[in-house]
């Protein structure tokens, strides 16, 4: 077994046994030793089982970043469950079509959040979901077909102890752990599904290269509903006993306090949550001295920002790094003692047993070894599509590799533009923009934004003789799609640039 390859619960119980008496996660006035945690993941557990849950059935969650989150996905992957995180920002009817795709037996939901009614907007869709048997709140309150909190954990108390150990001992490296959701250039979601062993051993590998140990203070403000919350966060910390503090929604305010009280140590983020950080009036009046480690990527990062996140923020180590889904999250990475420069542009260099290379004709960036996927889920075609006959995954994106091998990106294949640390697939907002009455053709890219890296911009036709208020037609975007999916400029045009097959040719868009 390569170093660092195991199974979740395994990574739980030691945690418990080497840490036990030591915080693992500060949620609010909520505090768990990692003793505690394995109890409340053994509670979850139990509670899955008693629910019906078996090896191999998908279970989501829909929630922000919370105690509650860590102890339910644990449980669910403890007991051979496959974990399908949900976005928070995510509407019914994209969640609707991941549960479906998926054919998701449990989903998990926060109750109301930031003004949005979760289990409301499930129970809604939920007559259009016939694999879906169970849906439980984060609540103590709810009518069917909601099962409440209390409801949904009280059966648990009467599974004997040895069948939830028997199920994670059951657990191999091999064994599917999750299936994130991403959407591709054509559109719809695919669900990418990695194994714990593949998870274990290449997180591994990024804590000992971000240098976490255990006693730092680990501020998870990247969602759980993705690769750089869920497993550079909750199961990094496992690993080398860190204290999780998951923060449920970006706030400044919330941010610089949560650092100060907690005095925390480590703070991974995209760039823009950095630019804010030190573009904020209320800077000097926080003391961060607390910072020791940070890890960055998905966006072109200014050296100054580097050297001022170092200089100004106190950072003594600032890690910058290239991953994707179809490569469980981490590809390459910058070490520490890189200088600025090469933090700021370049992605660093491939972890331990995985090799990347750029294809000669295209310049596409691919990438081979055990942290590649086995596959989409059920998509025979995309996967064949993505991964060749020799392993080789192509990732859609166009780099380069220097003298030491540090990967830069340069541009995408792949139609996408990274909005606030989120990926945002045009083909997938122009297909809810053509279903809005009046538009006849619909073409998204992204612009460089000051405070988010990118953001949406789209070109739209209007069907001859109609008339589109680009407002309305905003207003309409946001009721259907995540708000970092959402077009912040909007031009109707004539005509668009095309090529002789009649492409829209995007480049000249730009």
């Amino acid at each position: 077994m390569e170093q660092g390859e195991t199974t979740i619960p395994d990574l739980v119980a030691r945690a418990a046994a080497e840490h036990g008496d030591q915080e693992a996660v500060v949620d609010g006035e909520q505090r768990l030793t990692f003793a505690e945690l394995a109890a409340r993941v053994r509670q979850a557990g139990r509670a899955m089982i008693a629910w019906g849950v078996r090896p191999g059935d998908r279970v989501a969650i829909w929630a922000p970043n919370s105690a509650e989150w860590i102890a339910t996905a644990l449980g669910a992957v403890s007991v051979g469950a496959v974990l399908v995180p949900l976005n928070t920002r995510l509407k019914a009817a994209e969640v609707g079509y991941i549960l479906r795709t998926s054919r998701t037996r449990l989903v998990a939901v926060a109750g109301e959040f930031l003004g949005v009614d979760y289990v409301g907007q499930l129970a809604a869709i939920h007559d259009e979901l016939p694999d879906l048997e169970t849906l439980t709140a984060f609540t103590d309150g709810g009518l069917p077909p909601v099962v409440s909190r209390r409801q949904f954990r009280a059966p648990g108390m009467k599974v004997p102890a040895p069948v939830f150990d028997e199920a994670a001992a059951s657990l191999t490296p091999d064994s599917p752990a999750d299936l994130f959701f991403t959407s591709g250039t054509t559109g719809a979601p695919k669900g990418v599904e990695t194994t714990h062993g593949q998870t274990t051993r290449a997180f591994h590998a990024w804590s000992e290269i971000v240098g976490l140990r255990a006693g730092d203070r680990y501020l998870i403000a990247n969602p759980f509903s993705h690769t750089f919350g869920y497993k550079a966060g909750i199961l990094a910390c496992l690993m080398r006993g860190a204290t999780m503090v998951p923060l449920p929604s970006f706030d400044a305010e919330a941010l610089f306090t949560t650092i100060e009280q907690e005095r925390i140590t480590v703070f991974p983020a995209a760039p823009a949550v950095y630019q804010m950080m030190l573009a904020h009036p209320d800077l000097a009046k926080h003391d961060l001295s607390s910072l020791r480690a940070a890890a960055t990527g998905a966006a072109v990062i200014p050296v100054e920002l580097i050297e001022r996140m170092r200089d100004t923020l106190g950072l003594s180590t600032v890690i910058t790094a290239y991953g994707l889904t179809e490569a469980t999250g981490v590809v390459t990475m910058c070490r520490d003692g890189d200088t600025p420069d090469v933090v700021a542009r370049t992605s660093g260099r491939a972890i331990e047993g995985v090799e990347v290379r750029i294809a000669e004709a295209t310049g596409e960036i691919l990438v081979r070894g055990y942290n590649v996927m086995s596959g989409y889920f059920e998509d025979e075609a995309a996967t064949a599509e993505a991964i060749d006959a020799d392993g080789w995954l192509h990732t859609g994106d166009v780099g380069d590799l220097d003298e030491a091998g540090n990967l830069r990106i340069t541009d995408r294949i792949k139609d996408m533009y990274i909005c606030g640390g989120f990926n945002a697939y045009p083909a997938e907002i122009e297909q809810v923009l053509l279903t809005f009455p009046g538009v006849q053709e619909a073409a998204v890219i992204g612009v460089p934004d000051q405070r988010l890296g990118e953001v949406g911009k789209a070109f739209v036709i209007a069907v001859p003789g109609q008339r589109i208020e680009p407002a309305e037609l905003l207003k309409y975007a946001e009721e259907r799609l995540a708000n970092y999916k959402v077009p912040r400029h909007l031009e109707l045009v004539e005509a668009f640039p095309r090529s002789s097959l009649g492409k829209v040719l995007k480049r000249e868009l730009q």
